[in-house]
C-alpha cells in the first residue's frame, strides 16, 4: 500500500526542478527555455518543452512575468448593466489573448464608481488601459491615469496621452433622422441619455439635424435603461407636445426598447403610428421579436483597432496621440415605417 508520503509526491505539482531533473540539465537552463532566454540548443529546448508536456509541468506566470516587472494585463472599463460595453468587452478579450494579454474587467455602476474603477486597475499593475465611454471630464481622467498607455473607445474626448476609437456618433444620429424625414415623419422626438459626455454629442446631434430639415426638436429627459425608455412615453403621451409626435429617436437600444415595452402595452402599434429607432445594433436591436432600426456602431471594429493601438504603444512603435472615427451604418429594420403605415401595408 503506498505511503502518505508517496501519494502526496504522486499528486503533487510538477516544478522546475523535476524538468530539470528529468531532462538531465540544470534548473536555469530549463527557466532560460520558458523565459526564452539565449543558450539552450534547438535541440535541449525540444527535450526541456517534451519532458515538461510528459509531466505536466506549468511555468508560474505570475513569478516570472513579476521578475520581468511585467505583468502582461490589459484594463477594461465597462458598465455590466450596458449591452453594448459588454458586447465590447467579449470582441476585445480574444484579440487581447492573441497578443499575449489577459484583461481585467473594471465595473462602474456610477461616476463615483468609474474613479474607482479605473484606480482599482491601475493597483493591479495593468499595462494599459482601454476606457470604454467614460462619462468623467477629460482633466479629470487625465490626472487618474497619470503615464499609463490609454484608449478611449465611443467616446469623442480630447485627452493628452490617450488615443480614440469611436463611432462617429453625430453621422449616425443624422443618418437616423434623415430616414424619418424620408418616411414622412416631420414631429420625431429624441429620448436623450441624460447627462454624460455621449448622451449631449447625441443630443445636439439631434438637434442640428432637426434645425437642418427646418423641424422643430423635441427632446425627452430619459436615460441609458428600459426604464427611462418607458417612463418617457408616459411623459410623452401626458404632454401636449408628444401628441403629433410620429417617431422616436432614442439614445440606445435599450432605450428604444423600453419605449416599444410602454407603446404595447397601450396598444400603440410600432410602426404604424409610431415609429422607433435606436442606437448601438446591440443583440436586443437584432432580436427576432424586436428587429429594432438602429445605427451599428462596427463594435468588431473598434475593439480590434482599440487593442491595436493599446499594442502600439506598449511596443514603443508610436507615440503621438491618434483618434480613430469609424463611418456608423444605419441598419433599417421592422420598426420604422412610413408615417401612417399600418401593419401588414
Amino acid at each position: 500500500m503506498p505511503s502518505e508520503t508517496a501519494g502526496s509526491a504522486a499528486t503533487r505539482r510538477p516544478t522546475i526542478q523535476d524538468v530539470a531533473a528529468a531532462a538531465g540539465v540544470s534548473k536555469g537552463l530549463v527557466s532560460k527555455v520558458f523565459n526564452g532566454g539565449a543558450g539552450p540548443s534547438a535541440a535541449t529546448t525540444s527535450r526541456v518543452i517534451a519532458v515538461a508536456d510528459r509531466l505536466g509541468y506549468r511555468p508560474n506566470r505570475s513569478a516570472t512575468l513579476l521578475a520581468k516587472r511585467r505583468t502582461r494585463l490589459l484594463g477594461v472599463t465597462m458598465l455590466p448593466s450596458n449591452l453594448f460595453h459588454g458586447e465590447l468587452a467579449d470582441l476585445i478579450q480574444p484579440i487581447a489573448e492573441k497578443h499575449g494579454y489577459d484583461i481585467v474587467l473594471g465595473s462602474m455602476t456610477g461616476y463615483s464608481h468609474e474613479r474607482r474603477a479605473i484606480e482599482t486597475l491601475i493597483d493591479f499593475r495593468c499595462e494599459a488601459l482601454v476606457l470604454v465611454g467614460p462619462t468623467m471630464p477629460a482633466a479629470q481622467l487625465a490626472a487618474i491615469i497619470g503615464n499609463v498607455p490609454a484608449v478611449v473607445v465611443g467616446r469623442k474626448v480630447d485627452l493628452p496621452g490617450a488615443d480614440v476609437v469611436r463611432c462617429d456618433d453625430e453621422r449616425g444620429v443624422h443618418d437616423v433622422i434623415d430616414h424619418l424625414v424620408a418616411l414622412g415623419h416631420r414631429r420625431i422626438a429624441h429620448l436623450d441619455g441624460g447627462s454624460g459626455a455621449i448622451a449631449a454629442l447625441r443630443r445636439r446631434a439631434y438637434r442640428a439635424a432637426m434645425t437642418r430639415h427646418r423641424l422643430e426638436p423635441v427632446v425627452l429627459p430619459g436615460g441609458m435603461t428600459e426604464e427611462d425608455g418607458a417612463r418617457a412615453v408616459t411623459d410623452l403621451l401626458g404632454h401636449s407636445a408628444g401628441v403629433d409626435v410620429t417617431a422616436v429617436a432614442t439614445y440606445n437600444d435599450r432605450c428604444a426598447v423600453g419605449v416599444l415595452d410602454a407603446l404595447a402595452r397601450r396598444g400603440i402599434d410600432v410602426p404604424g403610428e409610431i415609429s422607433v429607432a435606436g442606437f448601438d445594433d446591440s443583440l436586443q436591436a437584432r432580436h427576432a421579436l424586436i428587429e429594432l432600426t438602429t445605427v451599428d456602431q462596427s463594435s468588431a471594429e473598434q475593439a480590434r483597432l482599440a487593442i491595436q493601438a493599446v499594442m502600439e504603444r506598449l511596443d514603443g512603435t508610436r507615440a503621438e496621440r491618434r483618434e480613430i472615427v469609424l463611418p456608423p451604418a444605419l441598419i433599417v429594420r421592422r420598426t420604422t415605417a412610413r408615417v401612417g403605415r399600418r401593419r401588414g401595408e
